[in-house]
Parts: structure tokens; sequence; C-alpha cells
């Protein structure tokens, strides 16, 4: 199963960094947030990544080129130029990077690299947040209900998309968040089936909206509940706060050893 990674806005609420570089490759601990979303899904054995890249894309495609190098212990024989590598740490990741388009959507953006999952379900998620969710647990949840899609739901005081959900886990409605809500939202980690494309209309389609709200109006997107951790990175305060439990140990989000 194929994991898709949004990460071709233009991050203008962090723009202090976002003006240098695309969201997703903003460092926490100096790796960019992209690596440890990344991580979460590699510890659950998903290694085939599909990265939906637009602003600045050309940043992500020249750190994942020099990725081997930057995790080798290297050898530099400049008279005969070659290149002896001694010892390397590098994860047995596939990893694409599709230009999306610079003003592309989100829907339009997973619509874009239709071609590169054929027919069969795949999991999507923002370059933006990081979680300890299990991975695997989403996925049996998801084939449990046989529904085109699964998002994920936690209840935060953020301004999200918010799900109203029933008994059953079925999500009756979503909308756009406003002040009398209780919070429940839309944190990414998505499962979809293959049908989830045809509610995708081109380069203006928003996901968070005609896509999704048409799911709930034909009774196939449900929601897995969750009550772990998660933080997006929307802002330079939030990217602190994500700093902050990296170097001191207490990141919820790094179940990988090494």
């Amino acid at each position: 199963m194929k994991v898709v990674i949004l990460a071709g806005g233009y991050g203008t609420r962090i723009s202090e960094e976002s003006m240098f570089k695309p969201k997703p490759m903003i460092e926490i601990g100096g790796k960019p947030i992209l690596w440890h979303i990344m991580k979460l899904y590699g510890y659950y054995g998903f290694n085939d990544f599909i990265i939906c890249a637009g602003y600045k894309q050309q940043v992500i495609k020249e750190w994942f080129a020099n990725y081997y190098l930057h995790n080798s212990d290297v050898t530099f024989d400049l008279k005969t130029n070659r290149m002896e590598v001694h010892s390397s740490h590098s994860e047995p990741w596939r990893v694409s990077i599709i230009d999306t388009g610079l003003n592309t959507m989100t829907g339009g953006r997973v619509k874009r690299i239709q071609k590169y999952i054929g027919n069969e379900a795949f999991l999507l998620t923002y370059g933006d947040g990081v979680s300890d969710i299990n991975i695997a647990e989403l996925i049996k949840f998801h084939r449990s209900h046989g529904k085109y899609c699964t998002v994920t739901a936690t209840s935060v005081g953020q301004k999200f998309g918010v799900l109203d959900i029933d008994d059953n886990d079925q999500v009756i409605g979503f909308r756009e968040k406003n002040d009398t809500d209780g919070s429940v939202v839309n944190m990414g980690f998505m499962v979809c089936e293959p049908q989830f494309f045809d509610y995708l209309d081109g380069d203006k389609a928003v996901l968070e909206r005609e896509p999704l709200e048409s799911l709930v109006k034909d009774h196939q997107l449900v929601a897995y509940r969750y009550r772990g951790f998660w933080q997006c990175m929307d802002t330079m305060q939030e990217k602190n706060v994500l700093e902050y439990l990296w170097e001191n140990g207490k990141a919820p989000w790094r179940v990988w050893k090494v």
C-alpha cells in the first residue's frame, strides 16, 4: 500500500521559514517534518511514498537526492575523483516526488497522482502533522467498515474541518468549524479506496470540501476516533512545541528505535 503525502502548499501561516522552503521541509530536530511522518509509516512497514509537491519542490527533490550521502561515512579521493562509502544508515524507502502544480488545491493534487496508485487502496496524509497513531490499527478499522474512505478524527480546539460522527463511526457531516463546536477534527492519516478518485474533480478540488462532503452524502466516509497524540505545525509556535518535545526526548510520535 502506497503512502501519499501532501507537500505542495505555500505554508503562508509559517512564512518565517516557508519563504525559503516548503512547509514539510521545515526541520524538527535537524530533520524535515516530512521525514518524521515517513518514519512513522516506515515503522509499520509502509515504505513506498508518493510526495505531492508544488511550491519550491526542488528543495524536496534535492534533499532526497543527497539523502544517502548525508547518512553515510565517506572518504573522497580528490585525485582520482572517487568516493568510498564506509558505513551507511538509510531507510528502505522508495520515494516518488511528483509535480502536482504550484496553485493546485489539495484534492487536485491527489487527483494528479492517480496514475501512480492504480486500482488499489492507499494511505493519505498531510505533510505538516505528526502523531503516534498505530497505522496497522487504522487500516484494520478501515477494512472492517468497507467504505471508500476513512479519516482520523481527534478532539482539539483548532481551526480545521469539523466531523459529525454517529455511534457507528459513520460520518454524517463534514463542514467548516464554528465557535460553538466541540472541535472533533480531521487530523489526516486517511485510508482511501481507488473509488475515492471519482470524487476529485480537477485542480480546483479542495479535499476538505466537496470531495469529503460528497462522500458523506453517499455514506462512504467513516472516522477512526483517535485519542492519542497529534500535533500539526501550522505556526512557529507549534514548530517550537514540536522542537522542544524532540530535543527533550518527549516526542510521542517517535515510535521507531533508530
